[in-house]
């Protein structure tokens, strides 16, 4: 089986944190790119931050939006990649998906082979 699940939205105050996991099974558990979105309700699905992996190296990449609060980051033996979220901010309010296998370039959602199926992150002000 093919899947990925996201896990640790929740309701958190503004300038709380949450980390998001996004677990991996099947073939793609050992995917070489992983990647966070987020859509909120009316807009358009939007990169968050995407972790490449070359070796025994990993790469992040992390949106200007959250750059300085998000983190992402892979446990490889869980075959899980999180998203560390601190600071939060009401903007922040979103279903958080995570992502694997890109045909092209990181950034677009549209690039994306597999998604999982979301986990809410609600922030109150």
């Amino acid at each position: 089986q093919v899947q990925l699940v996201e896990s640790g939205g929740g309701l958190v105050q503004a300038g709380g944190s949450l980390r998001l996991s996004c677990a991996a099974s099947g073939r793609i558990a050992s995917s070489n790119v992983v990647g966070w979105f987020r859509q909120a309700p009316g807009k358009e699905r939007e990169f968050v931050a995407a972790i490449s992996t070359s070796g025994s190296t990993n790469y992040a990449n992390v949106a200007d939006s959250v750059r300085g609060r998000f983190t992402i980051f892979r446990v490889s033996a869980e075959n899980t990649v999180y998203l560390r979220m601190n600071s939060l901010k009401p903007e922040d309010t979103a279903i958080y998906y995570c992502a694997a296998e890109p045909k092209g370039t990181i950034y677009s959602p549209d690039e994306y082979i597999y998604w999982g199926q979301g986990t809410q992150v609600t922030v109150s002000s």
